[in-house]
């Protein structure tokens, strides 16, 4: 359900600022970035509530959410150029610009961030079941 949030999420503020029919094009073309984006943040998701399951305390919480912010990032970075045409304020178009030039490095990043939060997740998950 996360996986599905998080491409709802991508559709619907795309679709937003871009319109649908952009919105469908830039899928098409990083597909295979948001796909696993959308899926490793569900795994994530997945992880940390077997994990809140398991144990009374939340220790994962805050990577979850940085990878997770960090993966809705990098799937809007595909357009976040077009930003400029609702954000008038000129500190936030350089921003924008930047953003839109290293879009597939976002990608990247976003894809280490979700494989680090599953680790370090799935390490928990593992600490936990052997003192379980």
């Amino acid at each position: 359900m996360a996986s599905l949030a998080m491409l709802v999420v991508y559709f619907v503020v795309l679709s937003l600022i871009s319109g649908w029919d952009f919105t469908v094009s830039e899928f098409q073309r990083f597909w295979y970035y948001i796909i696993p984006l959308a899926a490793g943040f569900g795994v994530q998701i997945g992880l940390y509530l077997y994990l809140k399951q398991q144990l009374a305390h939340h220790h994962a919480g805050s990577v979850v959410i940085a990878s997770g912010t960090t993966s809705t990032a990098a799937m809007m970075s595909c357009c976040a150029h077009y930003l400029v045409n609702v954000l008038p304020v000129i500190g936030a178009a350089g921003m924008v610009t930047l953003a839109a030039q290293y879009q597939v490095e976002l990608f990247w990043l976003g894809l280490a961030f979700n494989a680090a939060g599953i680790a370090f997740i799935g390490s928990r998950v593992l600490r936990a079941r052997s003192f379980a």
